[in-house]
Formats: structure tokens, C-alpha cells, sequence
């Protein structure tokens, strides 16, 4: 049954934070009433935060990890293994990976995997630049570190590719993490342990 809203405003505020992921029209309400109970001052806040993000975050030029200057922290950091990269999908799986603090070589973040079915080709993602960073010399190591599914393991067998021709060793996370399962749901000590008893890549 369709919810009758007592004003225009309040039901526009609710459908804009419907659109979050996993936010349906019932929290949305309720957030947006928590909103309107607010002081003026801390929804201006609220607002000017997300503002701000928007406009000012930025993308580390080498790695696409999200900072607020040219280069991320990590990538900055000299005390990072500086011969280890780590290629993950997205932001939250360096979040998910750095918590493990098991992990001290820097990052390749994708934007993503391959998947036909959503329209997502090689083209879309960061693997160009990944190939650039490892023909440039200096990496020894690049681990796969994206979801055990479909799309993940396809996406690796075209990094595999794309790599072939230059001398790193290529490893991929243990499957102490269940296939299928998503990198940033899985519990810190798991993931941690499939960094540290990762195994060479075989395609």
C-alpha cells in the first residue's frame, strides 16, 4: 500500500534516501523525521559533510584508493613493503584488508569485476594501470584479493593474463574464505589468515 506523506518536502527528502543502498521507504521516514528533529545547525552539519565529501574527496593517482590528497596514505607511507600489491575491488576491501593488520604492502583497487551480465568489461576497470604500475619495475608480488565468486575468479584469470609477461609471482588469497562469500563481509581474523597463507596463482 502506497504511504500518504502530509508534505511534498518530507516526501522528497524520503525518496532521495531511499535511493541508499539498503534503505528502504520505511527508514528513510525515519531517518528523515530523526532529521527534522533536529537542531538547524546539526542537519546544516550533516549536510555540509556530505557536501564537502562529494566535491573535495579525490582518488590516489597510483592505487584509486580514496584520500584527500594526490596520493593516499598508504601509498605515501615508505615504511609499506613497496614491492607487494595488493588488487582488491573496491575501498571497503582496503578498509576490510588493512583491519586484518596482517597486510603491509600497498594497493591496486579495480572499481569493481568483470561481469558481462552487468555490462562491466576489463575496459571499465583499473587494470590498464595496474599492468603500467608492474611493468614499471619494482613489484614482486601482486596478490588477488578480490570475492571467491564467478566474477571474481573470472577477473583474476584475465589479470593472470595481462601480467603473464612480466616476471612477478602472482598469489591469490586462501579460500578460508567461503566461495561466493564478499571480501568486506568477511570477520578479520579469516581474512587475515587468507592473506598470510595466500598460494600462487594457477589459472
Amino acid at each position: 500500500m502506497y504511504q500518504q506523506f502530509p508534505s511534498a518536502l518530507l516526501e522528497k527528502a524520503v525518496g532521495e534516501f531511499a535511493k541508499l543502498p539498503g534503505i528502504g521507504r520505511k527508514t528513510a521516514l525515519r531517518l528523515v523525521l530523526h532529521l527534522l528533529r533536529q537542531h538547524e545547525e546539526d542537519v546544516m552539519a550533516f549536510t555540509d559533510a556530505v557536501s564537502t565529501m562529494k566535491k573535495n574527496v579525490k582518488f590516489c593517482r597510483v592505487c584509486h584508493n580514496i584520500c584527500d590528497n594526490e596520493l593516499c596514505s598508504i601509498c605515501a607511507d615508505k615504511s609499506r613493503h613497496q614491492d607487494t600489491i595488493c588488487v582488491v575491488e573496491n575501498i571497503q576491501d582496503v578498509m576490510a584488508v588493512e583491519n586484518t593488520q596482517q597486510y603491509h604492502g600497498l594497493y591496486h583497487v579495480l572499481g569493481g569485476v568483470i561481469s558481462p551480465v552487468d555490462g562491466i568489461g576489463p575496459n571499465d576497470l583499473e587494470i590498464n594501470s595496474l599492468v603500467e604500475r608492474v611493468a614499471e619495475g619494482g613489484i614482486d608480488e601482486v596478490i588477488f584479493a578480490l570475492s571467491s565468486t564467478m566474477e571474481g575468479d573470472t577477473t583474476n584469470f584475465y589479470l593472470s593474463r595481462k601480467l603473464a609477461p612480466y616476471s612477478v609471482k602472482l598469489s591469490v588469497i586462501a579460500r578460508g574464505i567461503s566461495v561466493g562469500d564478499e571480501l568486506e563481509y568477511t570477520d578479520e581474523v579469516t581474512l587475515g589468515r587468507s592473506i598470510l597463507n595466500r598460494t600462487p596463482f594457477t589459472s
